[in-house]
């Protein structure tokens, strides 16, 4: 089941321009990410950034793991490249952190709501609890030093970039890259179909006594008339 769920996120994300998967041809459950910013406003426009992802045997139950492969200088990622985000931290609330379960894994999420998040947390750090404090200082009181080394980080993730592979820009591609919501369409598409069967069904009872009391209606009247 697994496998499968895994696989067909697989097939889904092949096709967006901003993410390029490497599979394990042996290991379903291990995937080598290059994420890539198609925003040029974004300081991390450019980029290569390569990461690998792991997934627990029962997933969508647990989180994967994500972890960026080359140091990246940001407030809320570790020296080992692994992240600070809420969406990656087990289910269930934190007291401890403060999270609240709807900011924390759900088997709802998919790999996809995932990288968006990752994507998104780049370029809006969140410094009041940072996992990389200096970089968290920098930030706020030395803006142009932290930005350069960004820079840098960028600069130096395009070493990453498979040979072969053409990078997409913002010129390239016209797929902008929005928050996953929750898809609730199939489940609208079987009330549609419930509505369609049982409404029905009702509005055409409701017509046939409509027409029945009509009738009924003219029948009095005309014997009212004869009378």
């Amino acid at each position: 089941m697994t496998e499968r769920i895994l696989m067909n996120e697989y097939k889904t994300l092949a096709k967006e321009p901003w993410v390029n998967i490497e599979l394990n041809e042996e290991d379903i459950f291990q995937w080598t990410i290059g994420l890539i910013v198609l925003n040029p406003d974004s300081l991390y426009y450019g980029g290569y950034f390569k990461a690998s992802m792991k997934f627990p045997k029962n997933y969508p139950y647990s989180p994967p793991e994500f972890r960026f492969l080359r140091p990246l200088w940001h407030p809320n990622i570790y020296a080992d490249g692994k992240l600070c985000i809420s969406i990656l931290h087990a289910p269930g609330d934190d007291e401890m952190s403060g999270e609240l379960a709807s900011e924390r894994w759900s088997p709802a999420q998919r790999v996809e709501s995932v990288l968006i998040s990752i994507l998104s947390l780049l370029d809006d750090a969140e410094v009041s609890s940072p996992a990389n404090v200096d970089a968290g200082v920098m930030l706020r009181k030395e803006p142009d030093q932290y930005k350069a080394i960004v820079r840098s980080n960028v600069e130096d993730s395009k070493k990453d970039i498979p040979a072969g592979f053409v990078m997409p820009t913002h010129e390239t591609t016209s797929t902008p890259v929005k928050p996953v919501e929750k898809d609730d369409s199939d489940f609208w598409a079987e009330s549609d179909v419930d509505d369609d069967v049982f409404g029905g069904s009702d509005s055409d009872e409701d017509l046939d006594v409509d027409d029945q009391d009509s009738g009924s209606d003219f029948e009095d009247e005309e014997e009212r008339h004869r009378t």
